[in-house]
Parts: C-alpha cells; structure tokens; sequence
C-alpha cells in the first residue's frame, strides 16, 4: 500500500551526504532531483534502486513527514482527496498529473490533522 515515503531535513547537502553513504551498500542512490520551481525553490530529491521511494525534503523547522499510498486508478486518487479533505484535512495539492515526477503520474495531496503530508498516487497511463 505504501508507494513512497519521505522525511523533512534542515540541510539537505549534510543529509545528502550521509545517505548516499548509508544507501550505497544497499544498492541505492539519489535518482531524481525536483526542479526547483515545482518545489518553492526548496531541494527535494529521491532516493531508490530502480525508482525513487525514499525522499527528502529540505524544510527550515522541525521534522515532517510525507506517505503516498498507491491507488488503482484515477478515480481513486480523486476519492483520496474528497474523503481527506471531508474528515478534517486540510488541501495540499489536488488531483491531477504530476509530469515533473513521470508522464503517467496523477496524485493529490493532503495535510492530515497533525500536518502530515498524505499523497494518493495513480501510475498507470491514462
């Protein structure tokens, strides 16, 4: 069920350089940095062996968290999202593609009640 997750780091080159120390002998590296203008300016990148499923995010306060759970389809995505926002939570990114990730990426985004970052994600092409 869990597609990807990731963590909130205050330096991301010092966080950088110890995971990509700590990940080698597993077979993982940084795959994929965000663009800078889809994340605020902010560095987010991923790490995986095959895809990216570990991700960090540089943030200035405290630690945070982000989960993606996998759906279906689209119309779960979307679901996700109304269901999130019904019980409380509050918006981070409604449902739609995500080409900066890959082509066929669709999600929406959710902070939970205490501020977790919540993701559904769809990677099956349209």
């Amino acid at each position: 069920m869990i597609d990807h997750t990731g963590i909130s780091v205050q330096n991301f080159d010092t966080a950088k350089a110890f995971y990509d120390k700590a990940f080698a002998p597993l077979g993982a590296s940084l795959l994929m940095m965000v663009p800078p203008e889809h994340t605020g300016g902010v560095k987010v990148g991923g790490y995986g062996r095959e895809r990216p499923v570990f991700w960090l995010h540089e943030a200035e306060s405290g630690p945070g968290r982000h989960y993606a759970f996998t759906a279906r389809s689209r119309a779960e995505v979307d679901a996700f999202h109304a269901a999130a926002i019904a019980a409380g939570g509050r918006d981070n990114g409604g449902p739609g593609p995500r080409p900066h990730y890959h082509p066929d990426y669709y999600a929406a985004f959710a902070f939970d009640p205490d501020g977790n970052n919540i993701e559904a994600v769809c990677h099956a092409p349209t």
